[in-house]
């Protein structure tokens, strides 16, 4: 199975072989910001990054983060770690062009959730009936 994923603007594009070893959620306030908080972990030899090296900017961790962030340049787009040296790393799910063909299965710094993330169960599907107005 290979799994497709990008960027918004098509600028990073790569493949993951084979099923990831996880999909979550981690809710700390720094992948909130960066708008990688649902994750896929996998291994160092799944992946590959098919085009846009010159287009991933790197942020660095402080302090307690230990973990890099890279996005693209040109769109913005949160990548995870696609330039992780490391044996595993994450990606953000939210970039798949494809189903991993795993379910999500963790939560992480839950705790560090905010208030008004109201867990999705208890939330109704907006578009689930076309033309029916928000209220």
């Amino acid at each position: 199975m290979t799994i497709k994923g990008s960027c918004a603007c098509g600028s990073v594009r790569f493949a993951i072989e084979g099923t990831p070893s996880g999909l979550g959620t981690c809710h700390c306030s720094r992948c909130r910001k960066l708008g990688s908080s649902s994750i896929i972990f996998i291994k160092r030899e799944q992946f590959s990054l098919l085009e846009g090296e010159g287009h991933i900017e790197t942020i660095q961790p402080r302090a307690p983060y230990t973990y890099t962030r890279s996005f693209c340049r040109s769109c913005g787009t949160a990548l995870g770690e696609p330039l992780s040296p490391d044996k595993s790393f994450p990606i953000n799910a939210q970039c798949l062009d494809s189903d991993p063909g795993i379910a999500h299965s963790f939560h992480e710094f839950s705790e560090d959730r905010p208030v008004w993330d109201a867990p999705l169960d208890i939330l109704r599907d907006i578009h689930s009936t076309p033309g029916e107005p928000i209220q």
